[in-house]
């Protein structure tokens, strides 16, 4: 894991599971990382556990839907450490619903948060590492992103949309490494913000199998610790027993 000491790493989406878990671990293995969500009582508090551990840390207030609150996010990691390593877009949304519920908002704000909060992420970025010659942008997609089940047709949209426009950047990129990591069911406070019924339901049945937050760190790990001449471009982790 020697390439991943002393990587400045900023992370969206930290404030609790799958983000919270892999700055902690990032941290643990030497990285500086720069967490960002809205709640910043929940980042100070991971923050100061990082350092309790002798680890490195800084947090920052972001909306991942405000791009010039995004490009000020990676503005404030570059003037922290002078430079950004690895992004990873891991803010999310899944309010599931049957189509038919016509929960419009609901989708509007997985396109925001889901699609446009990545394409924030890259667009502030990019230029930086592009400017020092590379770094490594990983984007959370799901195992939405390839299979699409009742109630989940705009959330698995939204992640087809990242898992392409990671692809699509991959191609184009010569030093810039790119990986998605699609992640099964998770027990996490994705979807807490369900408001049909019927879909909290479903989604607790699936978590009765749910893998922790840990092992999709553990998957950010291996891609961020590879040689810089090596890209690991999608990691799906799924719980043994899931199906789909």
């Amino acid at each position: 894991m020697l390439n991943v000491k002393n990587k400045v790493i900023v992370i969206t989406g930290a404030s609790s599971g799958i983000g919270e878990a892999t700055a902690k671990l990032l941290a643990e293995y030497g990285a500086k990382v720069v967490l960002g969500a809205r709640r910043t009582e929940k980042l100070k508090k991971i923050v100061e556990e990082i350092h309790n551990q002798g680890g490195t840390a800084e947090f920052k207030a972001i909306d991942v839907t405000d791009r010039e609150d995004v490009k000020a996010f990676f503005e404030f990691a570059k003037d922290k450490f002078g430079r950004v390593d690895v992004i990873f877009n891991n803010a999310g949304v899944m309010p599931l619903s049957p189509m038919n519920a016509l929960k419009v908002e609901e989708w509007d704000n997985m396109v925001n948060v889901n699609i446009r909060g990545v394409l924030n992420g890259i667009a502030a970025g990019l230029p930086i590492m592009e400017a020092q010659g590379g770094g490594q942008i990983i984007n959370t997609a799901s195992i939405g992103a390839h299979v699409v089940g009742p109630t989940a047709a705009v959330y698995c949209a939204t992640k087809y949309a990242v898992w392409a426009i990671s692809e699509g950047l991959r191609q184009e990129s010569q030093n810039v490494r790119v990986t998605t990591i699609s992640p099964g069911v998770v027990d996490t406070e994705l979807g807490s913000d369900i408001t049909d019924e019927s879909s909290k339901g479903l989604l607790k049945e699936f978590r009765k199998t749910a893998l922790s937050s840990e092992a999709i760190a553990r998957a950010v790990l291996y891609a961020v610790s590879q040689p810089d001449d090596v890209d690991v471009n999608e990691v799906i982790v799924r719980p043994i027993s899931q199906v789909m």
